[in-house]
């Protein structure tokens, strides 16, 4: 199976050294997002997780359609949360971006810190 580094001048800004996503086969591994602002890796969209999570699936949208995918393709999903008080506002936010019959299969996880301060960060699976 061929594996393909996928990194994009027009994707999000990377805060580390990492490919925006790997292809293996017929899969696509999305690197973690941040609610970043698009033109600067290191300053946040806003304190607010609400809208940190409409960034962070931006950046996931926009990696998806330049990898030749989007959300419909989606199969597996890991969520990170410094604070788990906000599972329910990220939660709905996140489902407002699937088809409600169509879920892809999740974890969410509560870490002690993200990179940039960010209280949530969101990385995927999805067939290309």
């Amino acid at each position: 199976m061929d594996i393909e580094h996928l990194v994009f001048d027009k994707g999000p800004k990377r805060v580390g050294p990492f490919s925006h996503a790997v292809k293996a086969g017929d899969f696509i591994f999305i690197t973690g997002q941040m609610p970043t602002l698009p033109d600067n890796p290191d300053v946040l969209i806003s304190n607010d997780v609400e809208e940190q999570t409409h960034q962070v699936m931006k950046n996931l949208i926009n990696v998806l359609e330049q990898c030749g995918s989007s959300l419909e393709r989606v199969t597996f999903v890991r969520v990170y949360l410094v604070n788990f008080q906000d599972f329910d506002k990220v939660n709905k936010i996140y489902k407002s971006y699937f088809n409600e019959d169509k879920l892809p299969a999740r974890t969410c996880i509560g870490v002690t810190g993200l990179a940039v301060g960010a209280s949530v960060e969101i990385d995927l699976i999805a067939k290309q």
